[in-house]
């Protein structure tokens, strides 16, 4: 049974919208902890601004080292109930019966299912309980504004299962619910 993964830069007051903020700390460091989450070819699960976002940037790149080749090889699974198509190669929509074809994904043998951003689709996993591990990257800035990772509403009990405080300032966590 497959894994999903949600994956998110978050400033300190939560935001993980338009992440560009985040630029200015890349590093080797941060590169590696990102690597973790592209090391066995694991395919994407994606809401529709995150994949329009992903599809107009990465194909452009196809080299290793920027990670292009992984972007635009791995199977995409793309969640959008106003999208017809999906152009960007090896990707495919889900637009009807989402919370079952995302349960089917999970009982697929496989790779672990990752989710970038897509903060929409990730406040709808979370309340339906399909998140099996979020990899956050908190920046040292609080944005004031923006798209938080968890919503007004949003309950959940985390268990830290590894924090990592970086060089750069930014302190990488990663988090699994506790399931009753």
């Amino acid at each position: 049974m497959r894994k999903l993964i949600v994956t998110e830069f978050i400033s300190l007051d939560g935001v993980i919208e338009e992440p560009m903020w985040t630029f200015k700390y890349w590093n080797d460091v941060i590169a590696a902890f990102k690597g973790e989450e592209t090391s066995a070819n694991e395919p994407l699960l994606l809401g529709r601004v995150t994949y329009q976002g992903f599809a107009a940037a990465w194909p452009q790149r196809t080299d290793e080292a920027s990670g292009g080749a992984y972007f635009n090889g791995t199977r995409k699974y793309v969640v959008s109930t106003t999208l017809d198509k999906v152009e960007w190669n090896n990707s495919v929509l889900i637009r009807d019966n989402i919370l079952e074809a995302i349960r089917k994904l999970k009982q697929e043998d496989g790779p672990d299912i990752v989710v970038h951003g897509s903060a929409t689709l990730v406040q709808t996993l979370l309340q339906h309980d399909l998140v099996d591990r979020i990899r956050l990257l908190v920046y040292p800035l609080v944005l004031g504004t923006g798209k938080r990772l968890f919503q007004d509403g949003t309950t959940a009990t985390l268990k830290l299962v590894e924090a990592r405080a970086l060089s750069s300032g930014v302190v990488a966590l990663i988090y699994e619910p506790e399931r009753k």
